[in-house]
């Protein structure tokens, strides 16, 4: 069996999809190409590809509506938008439909692989702050204790089994956006009340305990359309 990352570059113009997909593969990527949304589609019915390279200006159903669908399968898929504009509103809706990155053409062949590569590592659950202390927002979470410190006084908070696996998600996937439905999938527990907004009341509870401003949050901030996202503080 292939272990290696499967890429899926999505590009309607059949020149561009082939150099993409070549550079790729001499990289030691699996690559394959599609030219729209049915060919993803039946792409994805066989198998949940690692990362997407996804044009925006598709004909037919655009880059942002398969972005959303990507998502809505999983919240593991990497997501790079890749389009000729250069337009700051078109990169937020890329992001804001749950894409990890964003590349405007013309773009140099190692920049796009320094961003592959990037994804890459986010979404293999790799990130160097999944350690076992984690500053998230005013509070510390400490993984082996299973509590969230208050670095102002050492004060510890317990927290219940599916906050945890929460916040544990959320620092394993730093500044990636997590879709709602994936977040209660892999966060159930049978105490959980099983209904579509039970994510949206435990991160409200979860605000209140490591938000400067709940009100305002800062560390766990919601990605429209999407579900949610962990900043880590910049200090």
């Amino acid at each position: 069996m292939d272990h290696r990352p499967h890429i899926v570059v999505v590009e309607d113009e059949a020149a561009q999809r082939q150099l993409l997909v070549d550079y790729l593969a001499k990289q030691s990527f699996r690559v394959s190409g599609a030219d729209g949304g049915p060919a993803l589609r039946k792409l994805l019915e066989r198998e949940l590809p690692t990362l997407v390279l996804l044009d925006v200006g598709l004909p037919g159903e655009d880059g942002f509506a398969l972005a959303r669908w990507l998502r809505e399968r999983s919240g593991r898929i990497g997501i790079i938008m890749v389009t000729a504009a250069t337009d700051t509103v078109d990169r937020v809706v890329g992001l804001e439909t749950g894409a990890d990155d964003y590349i405007s053409k013309p773009f140099e062949p190692r920049e796009l692989l320094a961003r592959v590569k990037s994804v890459l590592r986010r979404t293999s659950g790799t990130a160097t702050n999944s350690g076992p202390r984690v500053r998230m927002g005013r509070r510390v979470l400490d993984l082996e204790k299973r509590v969230l410190v208050d670095p102002a006084d050492g004060s510890e908070e317990t927290l219940a089994a599916s906050e945890l696996d929460l916040l544990k998600v959320f620092a394993e996937n730093p500044n990636r956006p997590l879709n709602r439905d994936w977040l209660l999938e892999v966060t159930a527990h049978r105490e959980m009340e099983a209904f579509d907004r039970a994510i949206d009341l435990r991160i409200t509870r979860l605000r209140r305990k490591i938000e400067v401003d709940p009100a305002h949050p800062d560390a766990i901030r919601t990605v429209r359309g999407v579900g949610y996202m962990f900043v880590p503080p910049k200090d």
